[in-house]
């Protein structure tokens, strides 16, 4: 079997094989094969995919590869929280969950709807598991008021998988947090959060990572009616970084905020790239997506908004892409999309690259501050308003992070 896996990717590369490899070791299951042919679809995703155009994995993951750089430590705080940590070879998890949050790891694979639209997200679903590592984790929340639940990835080794559920009953809440610390040549997070009617969530994401170093963190949500989320990120990009999210709106009055910030220096690539259906009426998407790039640096925007003509009626809409290219040499790619084919809606998009305003700069050199000191206040005063949305106990961590980079 797995030698006829092989043969569907075309040429493929020594870091393909060496997934297939990986694949063969794992227990035969058909929920994983399934998985893992969506991703033999592609191989690799590569520039000649439009979606991936800017995001060229099969050129930058040559092998499979322990870095060289160790992982960054956690500037998420611990304290009050339940901490799970994945590694490349292990998994840690509290002794004990308070009423309310119920735990499931499970050995076997899940099924993966909609496997061919993200093939880093079926290349998680395929190769997580193995020796202390569950094959997936799934989560119930089933009440208010609970602990945060913070998420740890990091641990030397050639490549990391890890697929997460989280059911949020009716009614419930919760705040997760997720540190992507980097450490392994491949990085692969699936990560799925249905929310019922009425139930709430707030996510936060940091990410970094080395500069020799693949990562891929591919988030699939479902909202019921009046239910609500709020997702924050912040991230340093790394080789090839991309951080995906498709949502899809399925209840009447689900709200949406997508929220991110993404600093990227030489050597680094980040890419944001969201995906929103509103698949019922009268649903609320924001979205406000903040970069600021230096030379030999790349950060990548790709969003889309799809309105069905029928269930889409009522839609209210607003996407908002704004990078800075601090320096000559600094690259941004940005595609935001609208598709919508109801007629009673309020939707709308924008997007900005430029550098600093001359102006204010020329002010606040005027009142004796450096120049390289006024320029990381502007961009840290640009950055800011993308982090507003994150959790309370860690907003002001990830503005430190940005400030830290600013000033570095």
């Amino acid at each position: 079997m797995t030698i006829a896996l092989r043969d569907l990717i075309k040429n493929p590369t020594a870091a393909e094989l060496e997934l297939v490899a990986r694949y063969g070791m794992q227990p035969e299951d058909a929920r994983r094969e399934r998985a893992f042919q969506a991703f033999t679809e592609t191989g690799l995703p590569h520039r000649r995919m439009e979606a991936w155009r800017w995001s060229d994995f099969k050129s930058a993951l040559k092998a499979l590869e322990t870095p060289g750089t160790a992982s960054s430590a956690d500037p998420l705080p611990h304290e009050g929280a339940l901490v799970f940590r994945f590694t490349p070879t292990g998994f840690e998890q509290p002794d004990a969950l308070p009423d309310g949050i119920h735990v499931l790891a499970q050995p076997t694979a899940q099924a993966l709807g909609g496997a061919e639209d993200v093939p880093l997200g079926a290349l998680a679903a395929a190769l997580s598991g193995g020796g202390s590592r569950p094959a997936s984790l799934t989560f119930e929340i089933t009440s208010r008021d609970l602990p945060r639940i913070h998420f740890v990835f990091e641990g030397a080794g050639e490549a990391s998988f890890a697929r997460i559920i989280f059911v949020i009953r009716s009614g419930a809440a919760i705040n997760v947090t997720e540190s992507y610390l980097g450490g392994a040549g491949l990085t692969s997070a699936l990560l799925e959060f249905g929310l019922e009617a009425g139930a709430q969530l707030n996510r936060t994401i940091y990410q970094r990572g080395g500069s020799d170093e693949s990562l891929a963190v591919t988030s699939v949500l479902k909202l019921e009616a009046g239910s609500e989320m709020t997702q924050t990120t912040l991230a340093f990009g790394a080789k090839v970084a991309r951080l995906e999210t498709r949502a899809v709106h399925q209840g009447t009055g689900a709200r949406l905020s997508l929220n991110a910030a993404y600093l990227s220096g030489k050597g680094f690539h980040t890419d944001i790239t969201t995906n929103v259906r509103h698949g019922a009426p009268a649903c609320v998407t924001r979205q406000l997506t903040k970069g600021a790039v230096l030379d030999g640096g790349k950060g990548v925007f790709q969003g889309k908004f799809y309105v069905p003509r029928k269930s889409g009626q009522q839609t209210d809409a607003d996407m908002q892409h704004q990078a800075l290219l601090l320096e000559d040499g600094a690259e941004v790619f940005a595609k935001p999309e609208l598709e919508i084919y109801a007629d009673d809606v309020e939707c709308a998009h924008g997007n900005t690259c430029g550098a600093l305003d001359d102006a204010q700069l020329f002010y606040l050199r005027q009142r004796g501050i450096p120049e390289r000191q006024a320029r990381g206040m502007l961009t840290e005063a640009f950055i800011a308003e993308a982090l507003d949305t994150a959790d309370e106990s860690v907003r002001d961590v990830l503005l430190a992070e940005a400030q830290a980079w600013l000033s570095s």
